[in-house]
């Protein structure tokens, strides 16, 4: 039994701590005990960027990973301690890994009430909406007059007191395996989220679809035009959902020729088979994708082959197909909505046709889905949604969509499905894997859970950077990163591939099939002077900031983590085929090889590139998700990369070609009127789409044009120029018609990227008395959104257009 013990206080010394440091002590027989601290952990701040502190996610990780939990709570006038309320207010706000979570509270106190005013106020924050945790009845464990209870090896001098708290813990484990009987009943199908006629619903839809990218917004959007009211939740706050197609190449899989796409994706799934309905629906998909873009996107499809090879005619088409060895690959395209890539453009398209039916849809922002909720022990009746802190039991009548994307952002879940230590995304931060539990907690069979893709530089690597970071694409202009007296070493310090290999979305050739490489945990590039000298005369001399330096390979081994003797070998061996013209491990081009020189010598961490994940809940061609024994679950249906289609191989643009073809049909089969199933007791009622029982008194965070009060000479400007809805802004000019402030009324971009442009932008134009200012690097496409809203701001001022 693995148990987290929480020191309550940020106190240097705490009996409480003496406590807990005993109870692990005592009970290592029964139980692996962890003592946490929290004095680490800053006090709680709800304006805090939007990913938690290192110290939250850490303890956030080690109470999921653990079977149960012990608070150690002192009192502090009369209540718990700032510090603990602090940590339980990070444990409930984007994170709730107390959700259903056994707990046991002990507690000591100088005085004889031993911490009981303490314990009641921390067993009513425990049972609290959004913190949701399971404490242990009764057994409350009061350690009074703490002062005298330890001897002088730290532990308990009474042996009565000895003996309760082993009754009380004794209790506890049982409490915990009983806790853990209901998960697996929950597993197997006795789930406690069942209807009943007790069951009190917070509002009603015809339908509801769990996450708001890709394929979210378009499974909304089809379910909308059926005639169904929809609710369309996503766990990101506004301006980072989208997932991962908001900042994706906007790139969708096409062809003209659905026989040969047929063959040549049978040759990518080889040799792992998959469902012929499966593949001919998907390829169907693609070849009527130019059609697609003109009748549901309301654009003229660009073929990005032909834009390719107008902007770059020197270069070969990599992407057009990625496998051109395998039949069919000929008559592959992937299309744009207009000339440009990684700008957004698709996204907005998708999240506009949702803004334009906001009548039909509902939009919530920052409200995770908790569990799905069971009507006749199998079919999805709706719901458990977080909004605002609190959970609430919203009805689907006719349908769920699960769209929540993949696992990118969880590791413990790349650790258990993909066997990589950590793996940095390139992508969305907030695909968690939740759509995966509430696919299990539905009796849902999985596929595709250990299949992968990756990109970036040689076999798909970036720069290292912090656990909870999105990773720089390395792809253009990093060349000098594969070539010359520099090799990537693995955690013991010897090579693993040929450093001049060209990945295909991070698969590299591996003995006739082309794989994503194992992940290696501090990976490293490893170069000379030489080198150094080479990449401080490049495009990208910024990369030298993150090198560590050492006058030996033995100095260096010990600075990355590697072994002396085997990165000494590495690079004697590397030299040896340099001079001899043949790299005989793992046959990196002679040409793209210099020897080493006599040190220093250099390394840059790195790590392997998370584009996205394939794994997830099983589905048919009908996008209905299916149990393992391929029936299909009533009510529920799956769209995008949450069980994606994907098993094998990897062509560019055929993810985000699943979200528009799978979102579209999850969409229209959810909102087909369905009998409603019977709860315990109850009768079956019908529901026909959009019916008279659909209700809802929550406030759509999506609606209707902004409108905004304008005082004189003040002016509102608007665009849809950016990554994500519209951005407005308020002019103020003075009489002459030079500008004097810029406010930005409405944006949703991204904070990570957009944040420097909105801030700075502003201030510059206001200096320099015109919208026409340089973009911010980095942030082009939120750069022109702004410069447009104040440009159509500036031409509504008379003074300006004397």
């Amino acid at each position: 039994m693995k148990i987290v013990a929480i020191v309550g206080t940020n106190a240097s010394f705490s009996y409480n701590r003496l406590l807990l440091n005993y109870m692990r002590e005592h009970f290592s027989g029964q139980a692996d005990i962890e003592v946490c601290e929290i004095r680490d952990i800053p006090m709680f701040n709800e304006n805090m960027p939007d990913t938690d502190p290192d110290s939250v996610n850490y303890l956030s990780r080690a109470i999921s990973n653990a079977d149960g939990v012990v608070i150690g709570c002192p009192e502090h006038n009369h209540s718990v301690p700032s510090a603990l309320k602090s940590v339980l207010e990070w444990l409930s706000y984007r994170q709730h890994p107390l959700n259903g979570k056994p707990v046991m509270i002990v507690g000591a106190s100088y005085h004889p009430q031993g911490s009981s005013r303490a314990q009641i106020h921390l067993r009513q924050i425990l049972d609290a909406p959004g913190v949701g945790a399971r404490v242990l009845p009764g057994n409350e464990f009061l350690l009074g007059n703490v002062k005298q209870a330890f001897d002088g090896e730290g532990r308990l001098a009474d042996q009565a007191t000895v003996a309760f708290l082993e009754q009380c813990f004794a209790d506890f484990a049982d409490f915990v395996k009983s806790s853990q009987s209901a998960s697996t009943s929950m597993i197997k199908g006795d789930s406690t989220m069942s209807l009943t006629d007790s069951t009190h619903w917070d509002a009603t839809y015809d339908v509801i679809v769990l996450g708001f990218g890709g394929a979210g917004a378009t499974a909304a959007r089809f379910a909308a035009d059926a005639g169904a009211k929809v609710l369309l939740v996503d766990s990101a706050p506004e301006g980072h959902e989208g997932g991962n197609t908001r900042v994706s190449g906007q790139l969708v899989c096409s062809t003209d020729d659905e026989d040969a796409m047929r063959v040549h994706y049978h040759g990518q799934t080889a040799p792992m088979d998959l469902d012929d309905d499966i593949v001919n629906t998907y390829v169907e998909g693609m070849a009527n994708m130019k059609q697609y873009f003109r009748e549901y996107l309301g654009v003229e499809p660009v073929s990005s082959k032909q834009l390719f090879k107008k902007l770059m005619p020197d270069h070969e088409l990599g992407m057009w197909p990625e496998y051109p060895e395998l039949p069919g690959g000929e008559t592959i395209d992937m299309l744009l909505v207009h000339e440009g890539f990684f700008d957004g453009a698709l996204w907005k398209i998708l999240h506009q046709k949702v803004a334009e039916r906001h009548e039909k849809i509902d939009v919530w922002y920052r409200s995770p889905a908790r569990h799905l909720i069971r009507a006749d022990g199998r079919t999805i009746a709706g719901a458990q949604i977080e909004r605002d802190h609190v959970l609430r039991n919203i009805r689907a009548l006719n349908g769920v969509v699960l769209a929540t994307g993949g696992f990118e952002n969880n590791v413990r879940k790349v650790q258990d499905f993909l066997g990589a230590p950590r793996l940095v995304p390139v992508g969305g931060l907030y695909n968690k894997g939740d759509g995966i539990d509430l696919a299990i907690e539905a009796g849902a069979d999985l596929w595709h859970m250990t299949n992968y893709e990756s990109l970036g530089l040689q076999h798909g690597l970036t720069f290292a950077v912090p656990e909870g970071e999105r990773g720089p694409l390395l792809m253009f202009g990093y060349e000098a990163l594969a070539e010359g007296s520099l090799l990537t070493v693995g955690d013991d310090g010897s090579r693993y591939f040929a450093e001049d290999v060209a990945n295909r979305h991070g698969h590299i050739y591996d003995h006739g099939l082309w794989r994503v490489p194992p992940a290696h945990a501090h990976p490293h590039l490893v170069f000379d002077q030489a080198k150094y000298d080479e990449l401080a005369q490049g495009p990208h001399p910024e990369v030298l900031e993150r090198v560590v330096k050492a006058d030996s390979l033995d100095g260096l081994a010990k600075l990355i983590g590697a072994r002396p003797e085997v990165l000494a070998k590495t690079v004697e061996r590397f030299n040896l085929f340099t001079e001899q013209g043949e790299d005989y491990e793992f046959h990196r081009n002679p040409a793209t090889m210099r020897a080493f020189d006599d040190g220093p010598y250099y390394a840059i961490a790195m790590l392997q590139v998370m584009l996205n994940t394939q794994g997830g809940p099983r589905r048919n061609s009908r996008a209905e998700i299916v149990d393992p024994q391929g029936q299909p679950i009533p009510h529920l249906y799956g769209a995008g990369e949450l069980g994606g289609v994907c098993a094998g191989q990897y062509q560019g643009g055929q993810n985000v070609a699943e979200c528009l073809i799978f979102g579209k049909i999850a969409g229209q089969n959810a909102a087909v009127p369905k009998p409603q199933p019977v709860a315990q007791g109850g009768q079956a009622v019908a529901a026909p789409a959009g019916s008279g029982q659909v209700f809802s008194t929550f406030k759509s965070d999506i609606g209707g044009r902004l409108d905004v009060p304008l005082g004189p000479n003040q002016y509102l400007g608007r665009s849809n120029a950016g990554m994500g809805a519209e951005m407005v802004v308020r002019l103020t000019v003075d009489d002459a018609g030079a500008i004097r402030d810029i406010e930005i009324v409405s944006q949703s971009e991204t904070g990570q990227i957009a944040g420097e442009a909105l801030k700075k932008l502003p201030e510059e134009m206001i200096a320099r008395n015109t919208y026409d200012v340089d973009a911010v690097s980095g942030a082009s496409v939120s750069s022109r959104a702004l410069k447009d809203a104040v440009k159509d701001a500036l031409s509504q001022v008379p003074a300006r257009q004397q």
